[in-house]
């Protein structure tokens, strides 16, 4: 190796020197017994043949000087060059730079010179300037192979499709080859191009068409592409060659649910549920997915169950009587469940996260009554923890349970004062149960940790509006709106507020255009902008906006009660009586309908 080294070293050394014929012309001028001096380029040769040597055993620093000792006697290009490469070892970047550029400016044509210089750069993390030197690597030899591979790899985070020409390119000299194509596939797949993600796996397929984990990485981008039927095949092929591969049927079962089927996602689950070597958390997991799934789409849950009734065979993990708690409870099947959460209670008595994770689940998938029936039986166990009175509250006040929900409200504001939801729902049960000045005390607290919350700031100008406190009302929709002043809710709750007060009514009626843009079927609204119109005098518009919200919402006397006063304004006065008498039998404590049946007029 040294010896090989030194000839290299050497070669470059003298690549402009004498010939060795004139060496040997001028030690004939010498006699045998004459000691003849050295000349510099001798001296060169033996200070660059000992640093070459050093070079070999790793001693850079000692090499370095002995390459300088060249230096000064015969500079050339392959010197710089070779200082170029051992300041690069000890570190010294800037040195190996500058020695490197000399290199290449004695010698332009050298393919290994630009080379070290890119890989110097590289070092530095001068990348760009590192790819610029590759360029030109390529430029003078396009057959060298590693620099297409450097170059590709330097491009892949700042150019990727500039990376994917290279690699293409370097495909297009030496054929497929795997870790050309594997990098295409994974810059196809960053950039979000599925298809040409999938033709370069293919490509690696024709390399080695048996090799499972490259045909599922395959179906995975198939997948990922909405191709569900071709990712289905390779997995389903894979399946009947390996009948026991569990990830393939995973896989499999994954993309049927993806598919929207459900059934034949669980004949996959249920083959993988039955190997002995399943843990017990994948088998949990494949449940869980299938309970979730089931607060959406009810005929999931016989999957679900038929799953943790199996699960629950082999084992007593709490978990799993949870879950099964929880399914009862989607059944209605309140004893089942108390005896399945008791059991719970017995295994794990100090684990309230499953049971939050549980309530949390029910909660965000608008099943108020289950949320609050898990939640209660987690509050048996957790009196003082935060997070389950607050999930227990939240979802009674979700069943207009207000007066319920206070309690456990309440205890959430004091475990955590600081909590934004606890206070602002705190707030607005007290705001239910006509507690208006806790409730303006409490939703005032929110808004000094979060001043710009419009739900809050909506929360507060509903509440004086109800007391009549306009100038706080109107002010408080106002820097709600400042906020956001497109937010649906806030935009018709002050147009309401005004067109009952009568006052500014063009301004209510662009606020309640923008709220019926936004949510064009919802029936408060509807009756909003109709209500709106009214008051503007315009019955026409009136009139269809509010039968559009009576057919949305259904029989509501509020509504009712409005398009009565519009059918009355409009000459027709039987049919407003009907309206408003519907009106009252619906809600026979509106005082004000009841006096205009008994006028027989507004």
């Amino acid at each position: 190796m040294i010896k090989f080294l030194v000839v290299v070293s050497i070669a470059f050394l003298f690549e402009s020197c004498s010939s060795q014929q004139e060496i040997i012309k001028d030690e004939s001028q010498f006699s045998e017994s004459e000691e003849r001096p050295l000349s510099d380029k001798e001296k060169a040769l033996q200070h660059f043949i000992k640093g070459s040597i050093l070079e070999s055993k790793g001693d850079y620093a000692a090499a370095i000087l002995e390459f300088q000792e060249v230096l000064s006697l015969d500079p050339s290009s392959g010197v710089h060059y070779a200082l170029a490469k051992n300041y690069r070892m000890i570190n010294k970047i800037p040195l190996a730079i500058q020695h490197s550029k000399k290199a290449i400016e004695l010698s332009p044509d050298k393919v290994e010179y630009y080379d070290l210089l890119a890989d110097i750069f590289y070092s530095a993390r001068q990348y760009d300037s590192s790819a610029a030197a590759l360029e030109k690597v390529i430029e003078l030899d396009p057959s060298q192979i590693n620099a297409y591979y450097k170059l590709a790899r330097i491009y892949e985070s700042s150019k990727p499709l500039q990376a994917i020409e290279i690699y293409n390119k370097l495909t297009s000299i030496i054929g497929p080859e795997w870790n050309v194509l594997i990098r295409v596939a994974e810059l196809q797949e960053n950039l979000g191009n599925l298809d040409e993600a999938s033709e370069a796996i293919e490509e690696l397929l024709t390399i080695d068409p048996s090799n499972t984990a490259i045909q599922k990485l395959l179906s995975e981008i198939y997948s990922r592409g909405k191709k569900y039927d071709e990712a289905i095949k390779i997995l389903s092929e894979i399946i009947e060659f390996s009948p026991d591969d569990i990830d393939a049927r995973e896989r499999k079962a994954q993309i049927l649910i993806l598919q929207g089927d459900w059934n034949a996602a669980a004949e996959q689950y249920n083959y993988v549920l039955e190997q002995p070597d399943i843990s017990l958390e994948t088998k949990i997991r494949v449940g869980a997915t299938y309970f979730a799934h089931s607060l959406k789409d009810t005929s999931a849950l016989v999957s679900a169950k038929q799953f943790f009734e199996r699960i629950d065979e082999d084992t007593t993990d709490w978990q799993v009587k949870l879950y099964l708690g929880a399914i009862a409870l989607s059944e209605r099947n309140d004893s089942l469940a108390k005896k399945n959460f008791k059991t719970v209670s017995e295994l794990a008595p100090q684990n309230p996260q499953a049971w939050v994770s549980l309530g949390g689940l029910f909660f965000d998938n608008q099943r108020y009554d289950e949320a609050s029936k898990v939640m209660k039986e987690a509050i048996q166990l957790y009196p003082q923890d935060f997070v389950v009175n607050l999930i227990l509250g939240l979802s009674l006040a979700q069943l207009n349970k207000h007066l319920e929900a206070k309690e456990y409200l309440k205890t959430s504001t004091e475990l955590n004062p600081n909590d934004l939801n606890a206070l602002s729902a705190y707030g607005y049960t007290l705001s239910q149960l006509k507690e208006t000045d806790e409730a303006i005390h409490y939703l005032e607290k929110a808004l000094v940790i979060n001043p710009d919350d419009v739900n809050i700031l909506g929360t507060l100008g509903l509440i004086y509006d109800s007391i009549e406190k306009w100038n706080e009302c109107d002010s408080t929709y106002e820097r709600a709106l400042e906020i956001d002043s497109m937010n649906a809710t806030v935009n018709n709750n002050f147009a309401y507020s005004l067109s009952e007060r009568g006052i500014r009514l063009d301004e209510a009626l662009a606020m309640a255009k923008i709220a019926i843009e936004k949510e064009p079927l919802n029936s408060s609204f509807l009756d909003t902008i109709g209500w709106v119109y009214y008051k503007l005098e315009d019955y026409d518009n009136a009139k269809e906006y509010l039968e559009k919200a009576l057919e949305v919402a259904g029989e509501r006397p509020v509504i009712m009660d409005h398009l009565g006063d519009v059918l009355f304004r409009m000459g027709k006065r039987n049919l407003a009586l009907e309206l408003w008498q519907k009106a009252y039998d619906l809600d026979n404590s509106n005082t004000l309908i009841k006096n205009k049946i008994e006028k027989g007029e507004i």
